[in-house]
């Protein structure tokens, strides 16, 4: 497991960085987006991240401790009161946005 991690929490922009393989070469691409949903526990944790791409509504399942994450760095806190945050899929545009949260430190 790993010990670096930050504390995430579901509404957190975060920024996480993903080794991928293209022939031979190794590199690190980021994935930048909003945690939509936690799940699991221990070394199963993982996270859900939701971005908008070209217009179009990307979520992708990372599992937090896995060798193929090489960073997770919070961007900004989200200030949301629920567990899941699904509804965001059937919004469009500036009502994807969230009020940001200043009282836990990055």
């Amino acid at each position: 497991m790993k010990s670096n991690l930050p504390v995430i929490y579901v509404g957190d922009t975060v920024k996480v960085g993903v080794i991928i393989q293209e022939g031979g070469k190794e590199r690190t691409q980021p994935y930048e987006g909003v945690v939509i949903a936690k799940r699991g526990a221990g070394i199963n944790q993982n996270i859900t991240v939701r971005r908008t791409f070209q217009g179009v509504g990307v979520e992708r399942v990372f599992l937090i401790h896995s060798p193929r994450i090489e960073s997770i760095k919070v961007l900004r806190r989200g200030k949301v009161r629920r567990a899941k945050l699904y509804y965001l899929r059937d919004r469009v545009g500036k009502a994807t946005r969230l009020k940001q949260r200043f009282d836990r430190a990055l």
